[in-house]
């Protein structure tokens, strides 16, 4: 009879504490062992973080799924190995400095106490590393008999075809000491310096002079804390493919301390408690499987969704106004934000991976409305005062009138931070936008009443000549997604965006025929051609496929033959491309030359202006 998959919440020091003939195993597909000193010291950071905050609460380092085989007694990793490796090289770091530090520490009456943290640390480190029963670790580090503890078992084994220095890990734990260890571990031939070893035992190395570091007393709580108050969601499973399903199901790619590996761990504890664990992992599967559409339509991922969470809930609350009733734009992380300043959102894990659902079904048919293709080009902050928005409505009951004339407004403003100097930090986007997100999210504020918000500060902050005169001299693609929008609406033509696309040079930007095609231009220098040939006036959208057939051929090609087997604008389902060929396909020898760019970009400018200040 197969058994249920078994998700717990364990202390790292229990998950690590195996039973006498039980092995951690690095199966025959897993990557070689790849975290470097940037991962390992993001682990430190974490747990000293965590040390020095002096929580009373647990700290997360996400999901562990195993694969359990031979009567429980091979625990085949197949998410986790790169962590649990650290994990390893991190006590045995721990371990090495603990012993030194004891002997330091054995004859000072005053560090009693202390000293006896730190065998007891000791205990616990050889019991989890070498399965070592506590009666048989002496108090004091010694030499000979440490050995035999340390020689005694493996604890993992790795027998993965892409680990080149499998047993480098097996090597460093049975090391009794630091010099011993440096003396025996792989050097690899015609490297230098540190990068002559392993990712094995540079990571120990790094470990192992951060507990350098610390105090007698830090090391003896970095130790315990690590051991005792950090945790780990274990899955295990008694069928491979399950366990693998549930693997890529999670989105998982092996690497720690993600705000959504944490956060995740701390909902899936909460539903644990409530008994509705389940449901959550069903939920938080679902959610990651439509996150993923998501984000290969580099929409959102799943810490863009977090990140759009948060500030939905800081709007709601109504927390960046401060108590003077100014408006303040300081944004916590979002990993302390649910896990420390606004711990109530967690409280109800099934209840918020349905908000979340929710909101990327809202993306996904959003993602269809031209306006919001058009928006996506531009920056990226706008989505989150978006998703504050979006929180109003349930997926099938999106009311696009309403939707677009934010849609609208958001690309109004977001098209003037194209054109100016200050980035979005400045007070006329972020402090504005964070002050109207408290209207975004009441359901009692109509989008109009929003619309004269961003009327009136637009047509207050900005100068129309200043705008105009900014965009005929902008070089920024952004724009070209706009232009063609908007020339669609003007002209009753229908706008989508495709999927496959390019930004096209009527003129061409380069290619053998250019100084020909820059005389027929009327342009008689190489700094005037280049002052010109980027304006908004000579980029339209065309096919991808359109596009790489034409290449850069002349202009009267383009608008009015095909060649061979190749295509034109002729082709095209944008409407610029369509315009063009409708007035001068049919002309004998049509030319594009320099005063068409100006006056294509001065049409274009006015074009854009009127669209911001909403004419």
């Amino acid at each position: 009879m197969v058994k249920n998959i078994e998700p717990k919440l364990r202390k790292i020091g229990d998950y690590l504490q195996l039973e006498e003939n039980a092995t951690f195993i690095i199966p025959e597909y897993q990557r070689a062992y790849s975290w470097g000193i940037e991962n390992c010291d993001k682990l430190w950071q974490d747990i000293t973080d965590f040390v020095s905050s002096e929580s009373k609460d647990r700290y997360f380092f996400g999901t562990i799924i195993i694969n359990c085989q031979d009567n429980d007694t091979k625990l085949s990793l197949i998410d986790g190995q790169q962590r649990t490796t650290t994990f390893l090289l991190l006590l045995k770091a721990l371990l090495l400095k603990i012993n030194v530090a004891i002997q330091k520490t054995e004859k000072d009456e005053e560090s009693e106490g202390l000293c006896r943290g730190l065998k007891e640390r000791r205990r616990k480190i050889m019991g989890i590393l070498y399965k070592a029963e506590t009666e048989d670790v002496s108090d004091i580090p010694n030499l000979e008999n440490d050995r035999k503890i340390c020689n005694k078992v493996s604890i993992l084994e790795n027998i993965s075809i892409n680990e080149l220095y499998k047993s480098e890990l097996t090597t460093i734990l049975r090391s009794v000491d630091y010099d011993e260890l440096e003396s025996c571990v792989i050097k690899i031939p015609y490297r230098q310096k540190d990068n002559k070893y392993t990712n094995f035992f540079r990571n120990f190395k790094y470990f192992y002079e951060k507990a350098s570091s610390l105090y007698v007393s830090e090391l003896n709580k970095t130790a315990k804390a690590f051991i005792e108050s950090c945790e780990v969601i274990e899955i295990k499973s008694w069928q491979v493919e399950q366990a693998i399903t549930m693997f890529n199901s999670l989105n998982s790619d092996g690497l720690p301390l993600y705000d959504a590996d944490i956060i995740s761990a701390k909902l899936y504890a909460i539903a644990k408690e409530k008994q509705n664990e389940t449901k959550f992992m069903e939920q938080w599967k679902s959610l990651l499987s439509k996150i993923g559409e998501l984000k290969s339509a580099r929409i959102a991922s799943i810490d863009a969704i977090l990140l759009q969470q948060m500030y939905y809930e800081r709007a709601k609350n109504k927390d960046i106004i401060t108590e003077s009733g100014s408006i303040n734009v300081t944004t916590p992380g979002v990993r302390r934000y649910f896990t420390d300043i606004n711990k109530n959102v967690l409280k109800n894990p099934t209840e918020l991976c349905d908000s979340m659902i929710n909101l990327t079904e809202i993306w996904k048919d959003i993602s269809n409305y031209p306006l919001a293709q058009v928006l996506f080009k531009f920056n990226e902050n706008s989505k989150l005062f978006l998703a504050i928005y979006f929180h109003r409505f349930k997926k099938d009951e999106l009311p696009k009138e309403k939707i677009e004339i934010i849609l609208k407004c958001m690309l109004r403003l977001f098209t003037v931070l194209e054109l100016v100097d200050t980035g979005f930090s400045s007070s006329n986007f972020k402090t504005f936008l964070f002050g109207e997100s408290v209207k975004l999210v009441d359901n009692n504020i109509s989008e109009n009443e929003i619309k004269v918000d961003f009327d009136t500060h637009i047509q207050k902050k900005w100068d129309k000549k200043y705008l105009t005169e900014s965009i005929i001299s902008c070089e920024k693609n952004s724009l070209v997604y706009l232009n063609e929008y908007l020339f669609a609406k003007e002209n009753e033509k229908e706008f989508h965006l495709g999927e496959k696309y390019d930004v096209e040079h009527i003129m061409p930007d380069s290619g053998k025929n250019l100084q020909e095609i820059r005389r027929d231009a009327d342009i008689e220098t190489e700094a005037e051609f280049k002052e010109i040939v980027n304006k908004i006036g000579n980029k339209i959208l065309l096919e991808e496929k359109i596009n790489r057939s034409i290449g850069n051929e002349w202009f009267r090609t383009k608008v009015s033959t095909k060649l061979e087997e190749k295509t034109g604008y002729i082709d095209s389902n944008y409407p610029i491309a369509k315009a063009l060929v409708a007035k001068y396909g049919k002309e004998n020898k049509p030319y594009w030359k320099k005063e068409d760019i100006d006056t294509a970009t001065d049409t274009a400018a006015n074009r854009i202006v009127k669209f911001i200040f909403d004419e």
